[in-house]
């Protein structure tokens, strides 16, 4: 597995794809949710991913403050291998990406409801009430 960290200016055409075709196999796709996938933040983001042979196994962005909340955030956060360990390794990766980048401060995320315990156990805590977003129940979650 090979761990990339790029800003969308240093993406190939190629990893673009890959990433995109990821997000809309299961956001818009398995999970059955039509929704703007292409939101234009990925221009402003840091991608963090993994790709091995098959191509890109997990993938998140990094939000610098002021583009989808006060704090820093991530987003996107997915692994097409799922009870494997890859997501903590993805989520660790892209916190330590949001510090280098960024500096340390407060990230905030919104989360689907059914991986709170998943984001726990990186130090985040529930902030808000449940809410649909795009027809699935989220949180807001918080990380000091």
């Amino acid at each position: 597995m090979i761990w990339t960290v790029k800003t969308f200016d240093q993406l190939t055409l190629e990893e673009l794809y890959d990433i995109l075709r990821l997000r809309v196999d299961v956001f818009v796709v398995e999970q059955q949710c039509p929704y703007p996938e292409l939101d234009g933040k990925d221009r402003e983001a840091l991608h963090v991913f993994a790709r091995d042979q098959e191509g890109i196994q997990a993938y998140l962005r990094v939000l610098r403050p002021g583009v989808s909340f006060s704090e820093a955030s991530l987003g996107r956060v997915i692994s097409r291998r799922r009870r494997q360990g890859l997501g903590t390794q993805l989520l660790r990766r892209g916190l330590l990406a949001a510090e280098e980048w960024l500096g340390k401060g407060p990230i905030r995320i919104e989360a689907q409801t059914y991986a709170k315990a998943f984001y726990e156990q990186a130090g985040f805590r529930q902030v808000s009430e449940e809410f649909l977003e795009d027809g699935i129940p989220h949180i807001q979650m918080l990380r000091p």
